[in-house]
């Protein structure tokens, strides 16, 4: 694993993070590398809070964490933090607030909210390896957002099937419940301009969030697109699309399109669907949203979506349900992945039970 530093330190406490994070990712097998360098996975960037300048990423395996300094206290870490993590175009920001001698230390992601880094001041090294221990999972956790398009859809599936038409169904179901497009209330974070900012560059306008899929056979699964208005789904391999695999070599998701368009990428939790599908049969469909129920089981490390790590996290809280063809499990701070034996036995089970904010924790 690499690593590099990026921008300057500002402050005597930046620059003896920057030297704790570097000793703490070298004692931990992580190895620095010049800025520019094409393999880096790890970026730790150091910005000013009021102008936040971005890390141009040359991989998409990249996870850029910028690092800022406050020394204005605020009742509101989230508020203050999101939007330098939007314009730095960052996974993660490590938001230092001054307190004179001392200092408070808050991560904030952009799915998962906020939360406070403990420290004491006499155990510089404690307070490094818990950075690490929260930061590692994160920077480390493998990906899987790449599509290999094969033009191989029967012709009698480009208009879809009925399997497809209740997922054209089940998204508008889904517009009803009127959920927030992210687990938290983003709009009282950001500016207007960074809200069109954010919504451009993660895709969160609308009802692109979330995604849902059904089993079309043994193999094969029928699952919404990235980005798209999950209350339009009408065009196949553009809307809705055919997973039919996944090679772990090569880290991508293989589909099956007609041949006579561009097709779209598949939403990035194609991963963990696939993951449950191929391990229970009796799985007939799945539902993501940015919601929330009482009484779940949920994951306990908030891994980046898309990642194999967060598929594995669910894919195991399924595995150890009662019946895992009706799961409903939580994702830390971020949303529910819900399991049915089919899209109607979803809204039948969790309808009027879902709660439209995730509780932040």
């Amino acid at each position: 694993m690499t690593f590099t530093v990026a921008g300057t330190p500002g402050s005597p406490r930046l620059e003896w993070l920057a030297g704790g994070l570097r000793q703490v990712l070298e004692a931990n097998g992580y190895r620095h590398v010049e800025q520019g360098a094409d393999d880096v996975r790890l970026v730790l960037n150091f910005t000013d809070p009021e102008r936040p300048r971005p890390y141009r990423r040359k991989a998409q395996a990249t996870f850029v964490v910028t690092v800022v300094e406050s020394a204005t206290p605020t009742d509101n870490v989230l508020k203050a933090g999101y939007p330098i993590l939007v314009r730095a175009l960052s996974n993660l920001v490590i938001y230092l607030v001054d307190r004179g001698d001392d200092f408070d230390t808050h991560f904030v992601t952009l799915e998962q909210g906020h939360y406070p880094i403990e420290r004491r001041s006499a155990d510089d090294a404690g307070y490094f390896a818990q950075l690490f221990r929260r930061l590692e999972p994160l920077a480390a956790s493998q990906l899987v957002i790449n599509n290999e398009f094969h033009t191989d859809l029967p012709e009698e599936l480009w208009d879809g099937d009925e399997i497809t038409g209740q997922l054209r169904l089940a998204g508008r179901k889904l517009d009803a419940w009127r959920l927030l497009p992210a687990p938290f209330p983003i709009h009282e974070l950001l500016s207007p301009q960074d809200l069109r900012h954010v919504k451009r560059l993660y895709g969160i306008g609308g009802l692109s969030y979330g995604n849902l899929s059904a089993r079309r056979d043994a193999t094969r699964f029928w699952m919404s697109a990235s980005g798209v208005n999950k209350a339009d789904l009408r065009v196949i391999g553009q809307d809705i699309l055919l997973v039919k695999g996944f090679d772990p070599e090569r880290n991508v998701m293989l589909l099956s399109v007609p041949p006579h368009l561009e097709p779209r990428r598949v939403s990035v939790d194609a991963i963990e669907h696939w993951m449950i599908y191929t391990e229970h049969p009796e799985v007939g469909a799945i539902i993501h949203v940015h919601a929330w129920m009482e009484g779940i089981p949920s994951t306990e490390v908030n891994y980046p979506c898309g990642t194999v790590e967060l598929a594995r996290a669910v894919a195991e809280l399924v595995r150890r349900t009662d019946d895992p063809s009706r799961a409903v499990i939580g994702l830390k701070n971020h949303g529910l992945t819900i399991t049915g034996r089919s899209l109607q036995d979803i809204f039948e089970r969790v309808d009027g039970r879902i709660l439209a904010q995730v509780p932040m924790g």
